[in-house]
């Protein structure tokens, strides 16, 4: 084998590695560059040096720009869409005032956590039912 064939497929496998070391699809597309230089460079012979740099950097560029515009905009759908929005988890539940609001201002407890709630005036022990979450607060209403 020539000595470049085995440069591009050495340097493939490096950033194959590199990508599986440290994960975030950035070196696999750079990877794939090389690979397609290596297999070039594996099926016509005789091209120079330099013009196989040229084809890696474009073939790179192509690729990462690929991923950019196809790969990324695909988004996945959760199964969770609320697991690290904790306050808006709350919204349709039940609960006692620990504290009554006044002023608009009161607090519960649900679950292991104490709340900062809004609402309409009402004594402490009434239930309630969170109806929205704005900046964390909870606004809840009379439950029944």
């Amino acid at each position: 084998m020539r000595w470049e064939v085995v440069g591009w497929g050495a340097l493939a496998l490096v950033l194959f590695a590199a990508e599986a070391m440290a994960p975030g699809a950035f070196m696999l597309w750079i990877g794939i560059g090389a690979a397609a230089v290596f297999l070039i460079t594996a099926l016509v012979p005789g091209i120079p040096v330099l013009w196989q740099v040229v084809a890696f950097v474009v073939l790179s560029v192509v690729a990462i720009q690929a991923y950019r515009r196809w790969g990324r905009t695909r988004g996945r759908e959760s199964d969770k869409p609320l697991l690290n929005r904790r306050s808006e988890q709350l919204v349709g539940r039940v609960a006692v005032l620990q504290q009554g609001i006044v002023a608009g201002q009161g607090r519960v407890s649900i679950d292991d956590a104490s709340w900062q709630v809004t609402g309409p005036e009402l004594a402490a022990g009434t239930r309630v039912r969170v109806v929205a979450v704005v900046n964390g607060v909870l606004q809840v209403e009379a439950n029944g």
